[in-house]
């Protein structure tokens, strides 16, 4: 495994995603990921799978300080007083005293974000949040925290993939230090389908979604959190450590088209804000 080192603070380049993995599935999931060397493990309140990550990282045979766990607010539990008792609530879900880091799920105009990210940074000084940041956030609300409120974030976690842009956002990331870590990098399967995809994987004897993985984690500031439940998709989403694309394969993904937005729910933000 490989990692980024943002503010100091190292994160694995893959990991695991856990939306809509349940119960037995979910715990078997993130133990064979912890076995082969995964390290960054990522959930939310919304995804009702705390109790079996938290199971998941007991039973491992790997140290909780080893693990970075992510977990997120969901977007109904943004009230300050709301958040902290959710937040208490998913730190005894997941049999862990803090998590590496708290995420916003959703922005919610119906919450004060000033408040809301107030309520973040009590659970920071507790130490019960190690870093703190945001999800699904367009880049105009990102700077509002960050140079509005005065409120260094650590990550904005966002869908991120070969046929969606997040430039702006990545230049940002780099003049202010913070994480993009992209969900849904595998385009919910869809990287599969194509052929310029296909055809470089075909150049290194690897599969189109790992072709997607290395674009991602060759860029900087950015990691990875794909879904997988069997072991061999766990093993496929890590084994892209022994390439490069070279700089024409790089380019040409970045010249795919980039406007397909896959996880857009009626709550969403404004995206061009």
């Amino acid at each position: 495994m490989q990692f980024k080192t943002i503010q100091d603070v190292d994160v694995a380049e893959i990991g695991l995603g856990t939306y809509k993995l349940y119960g037995k599935e979910c715990k078997r999931a993130v133990m064979n990921a912890l076995d082969i060397g995964y390290r960054l493990i990522d959930t939310a309140q919304m995804y009702k799978n705390e109790t079996e990550i938290g199971d998941a990282i007991r039973t491992s045979h790997v140290d909780r300080e080893d693990i970075f766990l992510t977990t997120k607010v969901w977007h109904t539990n943004l009230e300050h007083d709301d958040l902290l008792q959710t937040v208490e609530d998913s730190l005894e879900q997941l049999k862990t005293t803090y998590v590496d880091l708290l995420l916003i799920h959703w922005p919610n105009k119906q919450y004060s974000l000033e408040k809301t990210m107030e309520a973040m940074m009590v659970l920071r000084d507790q130490g019960k949040a190690l870093n703190i940041g945001v999800s699904n956030f367009p880049l105009g609300m990102v700077k509002k925290v960050t140079e509005e409120f005065r409120i260094p974030i650590f990550c904005n976690q966002v869908e991120y993939h070969p046929f969606l842009a997040q430039f702006d956002l990545l230049d940002y990331s780099y003049d202010q230090d913070f994480l993009v870590t992209a969900y849904s990098p595998l385009a919910q399967g869809k990287v599969f389908e194509n052929e310029l995809l296909k055809s470089i994987g075909e150049n290194h004897n690897k599969t189109a979604g790992q072709i997607s993985l290395r674009w991602l984690i060759e860029q900087e500031n950015v990691v990875a959190i794909p879904k997988a439940t069997s072991e061999t998709h766990l093993q496929e989403n890590i084994d892209i450590f022994d390439f490069e694309l070279s700089d024409e394969e790089f380019n040409s993904i970045d010249e795919l088209d980039k406007t397909t937005r896959l996880v857009n729910p009626s709550f969403a933000p404004d995206w061009e804000q």
